[in-house]
């Protein structure tokens, strides 16, 4: 079409989500399929969260309120942050777009990790932005390789810990000996989409943190561990200087009503949070004795998923499960090729897809 698209646009292509339960039953003829591809909460969200959507019954016709006020002043008092320093999205992915807006532009440069979460570099390329990428060691960021790549051009460092797809984290004392480097006009954004899956007794304090360095936005959301991925609510934290300027970005009513009444309400039950992190973390060690049994490498993650790395392009393994009623990730498609991503899921799922996953390599050692 002859319009003037920006340049930098061309080629580009739209997120490309994971395969849905329907899409796959319908495809192989399936009675029962498992996805766990997205990292979703297998457990659903709580059931203070339902009641709440179940029993709302105000009009439809009225507009949310612009300023999040319940949800923001009980985030403000449960993470321990003023009012005023958080800002609101619709998921993190949207303040990942509104950061990008405000501060890349062509001249402009970003510094990431390689692979990580694939929306920092998408954004960035809309903008007309230097992406500078560094590859990660053994699943982990390259902070020094990052901080030589930071100059006088620099707007955006992003930082995903748990790193997506990896799992892997950045430990306090990384990450401050890392920001005590960047230079103060570098916006430094942590990305914590898993920070309530996390056990690692040295994982940093962001609500600290961004006390010491008024360059640090933390992100979070309550698509994971809360469930509710569906209403898209995500939020960040920052000196207040920082959301001041950041918010005339943000798109008014950004937060639906339906989304913000069910995530105060889900807040509000810390016990449901504690109880999937607990799961998880049994899931994840499901996994790892797999791995160990295989003999096959993997990272320990810090996420609701696990990286494995199979002796087989990674497709392979992602159509054998998806046939056999299972939904992974490719790692073909996350950057990650030989591996294969799998959200940790109950018990019993991941007794199944861990089973088809034995019955894949019994299969594959025949035909060798």
């Amino acid at each position: 079409m002859r319009m003037k698209w920006k340049q930098q646009i061309n080629g580009l292509k739209a997120y490309q989500p994971g395969r849905s339960i329907e899409e796959v039953k319908k495809a192989y003829g399936l009675e029962k399929v498992v996805k766990l591809a997205s990292n979703e909460n297998p457990f659903g969200s709580s059931n203070q969260a339902k009641e709440w959507v179940r029993s709302y019954d105000a009009s439809f016709a009225i507009y949310p309120d612009g300023y999040t006020t319940e949800l923001r002043l009980a985030l403000s008092e449960t993470i321990g942050v003023k009012e005023k320093q958080l800002i609101f999205g619709n998921g993190s992915d949207e303040l990942i777009l509104m950061i990008s807006r405000a501060l890349l532009e062509p001249g402009k440069n970003t510094v990431m990790a390689a692979p990580t979460f694939p929306q920092y570099r998408h954004n960035a390329r809309v903008e007309g932005a230097e992406i500078r990428e560094i590859p990660l060691i053994d699943g982990a960021h390259d902070l020094d390789g990052m901080l030589r790549q930071i100059d006088e051009n620099t707007a955006v460092v992003w930082l995903c810990s748990p790193n997506n797809p990896t799992g892997i984290y950045i430990s306090n004392d990384e990450l401050t000996a890392f920001l005590d480097k960047v230079p103060e006009d570098v916006l430094v954004v942590l990305d914590e989409a898993y920070y309530e899956y996390v056990t690692a007794d040295d994982y940093y304090d962001s609500v600290k943190i961004v006390e010491q360095y008024k360059n640090v936005l933390a992100l979070r959301t309550f698509s994971k561990i809360y469930g509710l991925a569906s209403f898209r609510v995500g939020y960040g934290f920052g000196s207040e200087e920082l959301i001041r300027m950041l918010d005339p970005v943000r798109e008014p009513f950004n937060v639906n009503t339906l989304g913000s009444g069910a995530a105060l309400a889900a807040l509000a039950d810390q016990e449901f949070i504690d109880t999937c992190r607990e799961e998880n973390e049994k899931g994840r060690e499901q996994f790892y004795q797999f791995c160990k049994e295989e003999n096959l490498n993997y990272y320990p993650s810090q996420g609701n998923f696990v990286l494995i790395y199979f002796p087989c392009d990674s497709d392979e393994v992602f159509e054998y499960l998806m046939k056999n009623g299972y939904i992974i990730r490719s790692g073909n498609a996350l950057g990650c090729p030989g591996a294969v991503r799998v959200t940790v899921g109950s018990k019993e799922q991941n007794e199944g897809v861990i089973q088809a996953m034995k019955q894949f390599l019994v299969e594959k050692a025949i035909r060798q």
